[in-house]
C-alpha cells in the first residue's frame, strides 16, 4: 500500500465530524511509534515534518524513503499521508518533488496579496501531481521552526479569499498556539471559528498547537469545521518524562549500558499510548 493525499481522508473526516491526527515526527523512532499507534487505532494519519526536522533527519527525500519503507516493512494497512509542516515556499516545491503526498505553505508572515499569489501558485503546482494542499491564513501563536506569532485571529474574509483558490484544507488563527499553554490561556475563539467556518463555506479547517488544549474544546471545534489537528508537542512531553524516569531509575545502565532499544523504549511506548489516547479522542479511531 502506498502513501496517499491527505485530501480523501480530511474529507471524510469532515464529512464524518472526526478529525484526523496529524503526529509531527523527528526520526525513525517516531515514526515507528506513530505507525505502530495509528495501526492499532485502525486510525489513518497524517505524519508531518517541518524544515527543520527534515534537515535533520537527512533531507526531504530522507524523509520519504524512511516513511514509506517503515510503512511498507511494518505491514501498516491504515491510510497514511507524509505533509510537510509550516512550509516555505521554496521548501513547499521541494518536498512536492521529493515524494511527499502532502504540503503546507505557510503564507502567514506575507502580506495578504502575497500569501495569496504564492499559495495560488504551490496549489497549482501540488494539484498538478496529485498532492494536497494547507495554506495558513492568520499567524498561530508561540514559536514554530523559529518563526514567532503573536496568534492574531484570522480574518474570515482572508479566509474565504485562499479558500476559493482551491486549497485542499486551511489553517486559521483561533487563539491556539504552539507549544505549552500558559496558565491563563484564554481559549478556542469559538465566535471567530464560527465567523471562519461559515466564510470558507464547508472548506475543511485545520487546528495547530493541539498539545493540551482540552477535549471538550478540540471535540467543539471538531463540530464546527475542524478535521486535522496538530499534534507535536505532547508527543515530545510524554517521551521526554518517561525517558527520564527510566533514567533516573539507573535502569539506563544495567546490563550492557546505554543500550539505546533499551533506553528509547520507555519513552517510545509513551507515545505509542499518548497517540493512541488522541486518535480515540478525535474520534478518528475505527475509521480507517
Amino acid at each position: 500500500m502506498v502513501l496517499v493525499s491527505a485530501k480523501e481522508m480530511i474529507e471524510k473526516a469532515h464529512e464524518g465530524h472526526y478529525a484526523i491526527p496529524a503526529f509531527n515526527t523527528n526520526n525513525l523512532e517516531w515514526t515507528k511509534c506513530i505507525l505502530t499507534a495509528v495501526e492499532q487505532a485502525k486510525s489513518p494519519v497524517i505524519i508531518q515534518a517541518s524544515e527543520g526536522a527534515a534537515k535533520y533527519m537527512g533531507g526531504y527525500k530522507m524523509v520519504v524513503d524512511m516513511v514509506k519503507d517503515l510503512h511498507d516493512s511494518m505491514g501498516i494497512t491504515v491510510p497514511v499521508a507524509l505533509h510537510l509542516d509550516h512550509g516555505t515556499y521554496e521548501g513547499a516545491k521541494k518536498c512536492i518533488d521529493a515524494g511527499f503526498t502532502s504540503v503546507m505553505f505557510d503564507g502567514s508572515h506575507y502580506d495578504f496579496e502575497e500569501n495569496m499569489a504564492k499559495s495560488k501558485e504551490i496549489i497549482s503546482l501540488a494539484h498538478s501531481v496529485g498532492v494536497s494542499v494547507e495554506c495558513e491564513v492568520g499567524g498561530i501563536g508561540g514559536t514554530e521552526d523559529g518563526v514567532t506569532s503573536n496568534g492574531e485571529l484570522a480574518d474570515p474574509a482572508e479566509c474565504k479569499a485562499i479558500a476559493e483558490l482551491g486549497v485542499d484544507f486551511l489553517a486559521a488563527g483561533i487563539g491556539n498556539i504552539h507549544g505549552k499553554y500558559p496558565a491563563n490561556w484564554a481559549g478556542l475563539n469559538f465566535d471567530r471559528l464560527n465567523e471562519i467556518n461559515e466564510a470558507v463555506n464547508g472548506k475543511p479547517l485545520v487546528l495547530h498547537g493541539g498539545s493540551g488544549i482540552p477535549f471538550d474544546q478540540t471535540s467543539k471545534a471538531i463540530t464546527m469545521g475542524v478535521s486535522k489537528i496538530n499534534v507535536n508537542t505532547e508527543l515530545q512531553l510524554v517521551f521526554a518524562e518517561a525517558t527520564a524516569k527510566y533514567c533516573a531509575e539507573g535502569k539506563h545502565n544495567e546490563g550492557k549500558g546505554y543500550d539505546p532499544r533499551k533506553l528509547l523504549k520507555p519513552g517510545c511506548d509513551a507515545i505509542v499510548a499518548k497517540a493512541i489516547e488522541l486518535c480515540e479522542a478525535f474520534g478518528s479511531a475505527n475509521k480507517a
